[in-house]
């Protein structure tokens, strides 16, 4: 495996949805305007696949589909990190190398599981990926969700595998991203996995963040990692009060449906979710709609 550098991976990477037709074809044409709008808004990389993208409800060829689409669309201006995800090692070291074909910068390694896995297990799955690819790898871990997460150890044997560059970490615990960053000594770099906590996560030396809402926020979101670069934390923590609403909008609803719902406002066919996940309810649509509102983030108010 010929190993690339180090990246110098950094800021705002929205989560990209995956746009679908009735016939779930993906929408190749509005996938693309809306990789471009958030190049344009100042977004620091891409990641398609993600919980946003709802990689676990699509099939092979529309997961391909839509990474081609977004590396056709970036045309190397940003970083793009799909998501790779299975319950099987053998599958998930194929999709890496099938996105790499693709053309992806990257790869952000989820772990799926039915049955429980133990640390030598996890380990083994995500050095698997990594070592079948010559693409830099970040880990994503998210207790919530995850039935076999990466525990301390993990990631700290882990951090040691060269290609593996960075970590993604949902579990909105500062305390153990601190004691991460204690593990792996530099050796990966530090991403949120949500935009409940950024602003905090760039105070104890994060790098940035991954997460679904900044497709919806880009300009707001990078213009709070700026702040946050500066180290101007006053500031910084009062976007982040205001924008806070949109994850209680999320916690309340369907995540998909959340952000293809605001995306649709701001005039992005983008389908709804892939069933049996429900469209945003119209009670869901009068919250997302507010919160949009507040923040200026529809057509026609300069957001």
């Amino acid at each position: 495996m010929t190993q690339k550098p180090t990246p110098s991976w950094h800021g705002v990477m929205p989560y990209l949805v995956s746009p679908l037709t009735a016939h779930g074809e993906v929408n190749t044409e509005v996938l693309a305007r809306l990789v471009d709008d958030l190049i344009g808004a100042g977004v620091h990389g891409l990641s398609p696949l993600g919980s946003t993208g709802e990689f676990a409800y699509l099939n092979p060829a529309q997961r391909l589909a839509v990474v081609q689409a977004t590396v056709a669309a970036a045309k190397g201006r940003v970083p793009v990190i799909p998501g790779v995800a299975s319950c099987a090692t053998q599958d998930a070291v194929a999709q890496a190398r099938t996105y790499e074909a693709a053309g992806a910068d990257g790869i952000l390694a989820i772990m799926e599981a039915y049955f429980p896995v133990g640390d030598d297990g996890v380990v083994a799955y995500f050095q698997s990926i990594a070592e079948a690819v010559s693409l830099p790898v970040v880990l994503y871990t998210n207790p919530n969700f995850q039935r076999s997460d990466l525990s301390l150890p993990a990631i700290e044997r882990l951090s040691h595998v060269p290609n593996i560059v960075a970590i993604k970490d949902a579990s909105f615990n500062t305390g153990r991203l601190l004691s991460i960053m204690a593990r792996v000594q530099g050796r990966m770099d530090v991403f949120a996995a949500s935009a409940h906590i950024p602003a905090a996560v760039m105070l104890i030396g994060g790098k940035g963040w991954m997460a679904g809402p900044a497709c919806l926020l880009p300009r707001q979101s990078v213009q709070l990692y700026e702040l946050c670069r500066a180290q101007q934390w006053p500031e910084a923590m009062a976007l982040q009060r205001q924008l806070w609403g949109i994850n209680q909008v999320f916690a309340q609803y369907n995540l998909a449906a959340c952000v293809k719902g605001g995306l649709r406002m701001q005039g992005y066919d983008v389908g709804n979710p892939v069933p049996p996940q429900a469209p945003l309810s119209e009670a869901g649509r009068q919250a997302v709609r507010q919160v949009l509102e507040r923040l200026g983030a529809l057509p026609n108010q300069g957001g």
